[in-house]
């Protein structure tokens, strides 16, 4: 049964295009079902030809399927009913359905089959067998290279040394990488960002963070992915006067960290006591339209909290509620969690006020530490305010509670709690098994 896909037809001929044919052919779940809804249109639509498209979208579901026994099949069809040389993309959607098959020996004889058919491969084809064979090994690339590509005289282009790079660089053959770099420039061939990225990242990798600085300074144009490599290798390296260079330096070229760096930054800058100046560093990247997500929030305020300057951060609290940050406290130090909410008490006359933890995950962490300090009253007061916000209590926050009253064998007041979770419906049978001997 073919799958139902509502075609929108264009409304001068409301006859299906080619387009939305090899759309519907895609939706299909099966290969039987692609051929079918194939055979339909060339058979129902009287004024429907297929052409490349839609012989391609067919050839794609069925490598999907890895029906390619059918897909050389229907390559000897295509020949006859378009009546002109099948295209390069193909065959390349061929190359790619056989490597994700794993089918790599088969993969290289598509030139076989691009010959049969009268065509020789271009260098997008030969490039795509590329990109499968590096994947398998760099070796078995290297060797197509050599054998096949080189040997017809095709030299490639800096996509060609571009997956090579890859591929030396992931089995970390830094000595072989720059010597391609090398074979790149004596052919004329300029190696672009990418290429220079790729090697820069396995020197950082392999902690030769100063090579990888010196090659840096070839490229002609550095982008946000060289910037955000370089960052995050002096991060590792704790090297936080040149990581701040670099990041200037980012800043200055128009790039913005991503995420992952900011946050790197942020953590090595509070380490050393320097808050005020990630709040700089926040502030340049907001202005660029970077994005600053919790964990870099959280490092900042519990930075400000090592410092005792909990008013401070308690007002980036309030800056990630505005910009739609849902602050979650287990990502820093507990007793840090307990100075802001204390100043939220002294503030607000009680943990009644506007809410600023609307989620349960955020205030169990709380609950657990006041419990496991003893402070069970402080737990008892949060979990009170938690409910009046209207945040919904889960497992998590009952718990701790009625696992520290027991612990004092205050056995009332566990069970009062355990009875609230109950009334509340909260699925309570792995909370039953392990604390029934304590009530009876």
């Amino acid at each position: 049964m073919l799958t139902k896909t509502r075609i929108p037809l264009s409304t001068s001929s409301l006859v299906p295009t080619h387009e939305q044919i090899a759309h519907l052919i895609l939706e299909q779940k099966s290969p039987t079902q692609a051929l079918q809804t194939f055979r339909w249109a060339t058979t129902n639509l009287p004024t429907f030809t297929p052409n490349q498209s839609t012989y391609r979208a067919l050839v794609h579901k069925l490598c999907t399927f890895r029906h390619f026994d059918i897909v050389h099949q229907l390559l000897d069809e295509m020949l006859g009913s378009i009546g002109s040389p099948l295209d390069e993309d193909i065959f390349i959607t061929i190359v790619r359905g056989l490597g994700r098959a794993r089918m790599i020996r088969q993969v290289v004889k598509v030139l076989d089959l691009v010959a049969k058919f009268g065509k020789n491969p271009s260098l997008k084809l030969l490039n795509s067998i590329l990109d499968v064979l590096v994947k398998e090994g760099i070796d078995k690339a290297r060797e197509f290279y050599r054998k096949k590509m080189m040997g017809c005289g095709v030299q490639g282009d800096c996509y060609t040394f571009g997956i090579l790079m890859k591929g030396l660089c992931l089995t970390n053959r830094i000595g072989d990488g720059f010597r391609l770099l090398q074979v790149m420039k004596n052919r004329g061939v300029t190696p672009n960002t990418v290429i220079y990225n790729t090697l820069i990242h396995a020197l950082c990798k392999n902690g030769k963070v100063g090579r990888a600085r010196s090659l840096m300074n070839e490229i002609v144009q550095p982008n946000e992915v060289t910037f955000n490599v370089m960052v995050s290798a002096y991060c590792r390296e704790e090297n936080l006067v040149l990581a701040l260079v670099m990041l200037e330096k980012s800043f200055n070229l128009g790039f913005v960290p991503d995420v992952v760096i900011l946050t790197k930054v942020v953590e090595i800058l509070c380490k050393e006591g320097r808050a005020m100046e990630v709040v700089e560093i926040l502030a340049r990247v907001g202005s660029k339209g970077g994005r600053i997500d919790v964990v870099a929030y959280n490092t900042l305020i519990m930075g400000f909290c090592k410092l005792e300057k909990t008013k401070v951060g308690y007002r980036f609290l309030k800056e990630m509620e505005i910009k739609g940050c849902i602050p979650n406290v287990d990502t820093g130090r507990m007793e840090d969690g307990f100075k802001i909410l204390d100043l939220m008490e002294e503030r607000k006359g009680g943990f009644g006020g506007r809410g600023y933890f609307p989620v349960a995950s955020t205030f169990n962490p709380l609950i657990n530490a006041f419990c496991g300090q003893g402070k069970v009253v402080g737990a008892s007061k949060l979990l009170e305010d938690m409910v009046g916000r209207g945040c919904l209590p889960n497992l998590g926050s009952y718990s701790p509670l009625v696992d520290a009253f027991c612990a004092k064998g205050d056995f009332h007041k566990a069970f009062m709690f355990f009875l609230q979770m109950v009334e509340k419906a909260i699925d309570e049978s792995r909370f039953k098994g392990k604390r029934s001997s304590s009530f009876t």
